[in-house]
């Protein structure tokens, strides 16, 4: 089979990664825009998004419900629980140390453990599927010139599913809901000015602490989100945030710290080099090539590419 082909396969799973991956890291990079918190629970919030949209399809199957309610009721519900358990991380934990930023590394990490051994206890040490609302097999087609005409042929077994294009479009349509929120409504522009001089806002009324819980609530749905979207494609496990916190990291430090459109580009450029490296070799190199990306970026333009370098 020729090459293109799979070219095609990998960039189809790479932009499904991009998807899922431009989601967790824009919360992230949110978080630390705003607020200059380093959310180290970030990952464990993406986790508790799996694991809770699995309870809620489970639930709704329980009493007879069609998979496609469970996931929808679990897309709609999940990532705004999840944003009111970050909202009480902030205002009991993170407030109360005054968001200092050393201190709350150490308290990150203190909620990553309590939320990761809580649904150990809760959920357990499996990992468990939500069925996909839907899931057609899709063909790939493949054009080519032959005999000085245009034709498509559709190579043999190679295909992908309505529901990996899906997680594309919804994922694409949540980040220009934010950027909307960010760039055109009031709260954006409060949430700007906490960003750009946390003392000048107060100096204004901006109610900050009220601000900072927001936004770390929403990073959090962000980060759910991402989770219930991929979970049907994955499975909810209660170690399933150490990789999307890993590459959330990656993508915010090479787009640069605090910059929205930066995180999602080096999203789309992470999550496609991960899917063709993965085809083609292994996705161990995939991450090793990740983490030298990182290195050179730190070594010549510290700030990333889009961020902004201080003075």
């Amino acid at each position: 089979m020729d090459f293109g082909p799979y070219l095609i396969l990998a960039s189809l799973e790479g932009s499904v990664t991009a998807a899922v991956l431009a989601l967790t890291a824009v919360g992230l990079s949110l978080v630390f825009g705003v607020m200059r918190v380093v959310n180290v629970a970030h990952g464990e919030f993406f986790m508790l998004g799996a694991v809770l949209a699995w309870w809620v399809a489970n639930a709704i199957g329980a009493i007879g419900g069609h998979p496609a309610i469970g996931f929808g009721v679990a897309l709609l519900v999940v990532p705004p629980l999840v944003g009111c358990v970050a909202v009480v991380a902030d205002m009991t934990v993170l407030k109360r140390i005054n968001y200092d930023p050393e201190r709350t590394i150490i308290a990150t990490i203190g909620i990553l453990y309590i939320l990761q051994q809580v649904t150990l206890m809760t959920y357990g040490p499996d990992a468990r599927p939500v069925e996909p609302p839907f899931n057609t097999r899709l063909a790939i087609p493949w054009f080519e010139f032959a005999d000085g005409r245009l034709q498509m042929y559709w190579p043999w077994g190679l295909s992908t599913t309505s529901y990996k294009l899906a997680v594309i479009g919804a994922a694409a349509l949540v980040l220009v809901g934010v950027w909307v929120l960010m760039a055109r409504t009031r709260i954006g522009l409060l949430m700007r000015a906490t960003q750009l001089d946390r003392e000048m806002a107060m100096a204004f009324g901006i109610p900050v602490e009220r601000i900072y819980a927001m936004v770390f609530g929403m990073g959090a749905g962000l980060a759910a989100m991402a989770a219930v979207l991929i979970v049907p494609i994955q499975q909810a496990h209660y170690l399933m945030g150490g990789d999307p916190l890993l590459l959330s990291f990656i993508v915010v430090i090479i787009g640069g710290l605090g910059s929205l459109p930066g995180t999602v580009v080096a999203a789309i450029l992470i999550g496609l080099s991960d899917g063709i490296i993965s085809v083609f070799f292994s996705p161990t190199l995939a991450k090793i090539l990740a983490t030298l990306l990182v290195a050179l970026v730190l070594v010549f333009r510290p700030q990333g590419l889009f961020g902004v370098k201080s003075t």
